[in-house]
């Protein structure tokens, strides 16, 4: 009896097709290392190709009912190898893709989410400030900015002449603007450091 090392390709494919377990293992140990170093060429990555040639072979005896070679099996077994790392890499891509587009996502949410952030911290500050105001003048501040009363208005529900309406209102502004201004100078610092 012949062993099967002595077998061409054709006579191993068709024992291949038949459920031959010899035959397969002839054919891996007859192409396993130069398919991996055709896989290793292309990939440049050891496991990488490990992974391919399993891939490559496993596939050979799942699918050895429906193997309908035109060529010769290395040529089959070469197109098989070639054809998996360039699924590799277009999976590669893909992934690569995927997180590059995750990482912009992520930043321009950290982008609006910090900016957000800022707002209200800087509405938070500024409420607090208004709340520090003298008690008559943070009234009037409040008439004039939140409710969008003119000042005759403002002059006529708190009972007070127009031009105290004004001067407080100068005088809130001026006194905002000064401890605000601080806080716009830290915060323009601590963005820096």
């Amino acid at each position: 009896m012949e062993t099967y090392s002595s077998l061409s390709d054709h006579e191993l494919t068709g024992l291949l097709k038949s459920g031959d377990k010899a035959a397969f293992t002839e054919i891996y140990h007859r192409y396993k290392w130069v398919l991996f170093l055709h896989a290793l060429k292309r990939t440049r990555d050891r496991e990488q190709a490990k992974d391919i040639i399993q891939e490559l072979f496993t596939t050979l005896w799942d699918k050895r009912n429906d193997l309908d070679l035109r060529s010769h099996l290395s040529g089959y077994l070469y197109t098989s190898v070639r054809n998996r790392v360039i699924k590799t890499f277009a999976h590669q891509q893909v992934a690569s893709d995927y997180i590059t587009s995750i990482a912009a996502s992520i930043n321009d949410d950290n982008c609006i989410t910090d900016h957000k952030v800022r707002q209200s911290s800087l509405a938070a500050i500024i409420e607090n400030e208004i709340n520090e105001l003298p008690e008559k003048m943070r009234e009037v501040f409040i008439l004039s900015r939140k409710h969008h009363l003119s000042h005759r208005e403002i002059a006529q529900q708190l009972g007070i002449e127009e031009t105290t309406v004004k001067r407080q209102i100068s005088n809130a502004l001026k006194i905002l603007r000064v401890k605000l201004g601080l806080f716009t100078w830290l915060a323009l610092l601590f963005k820096f450091l």
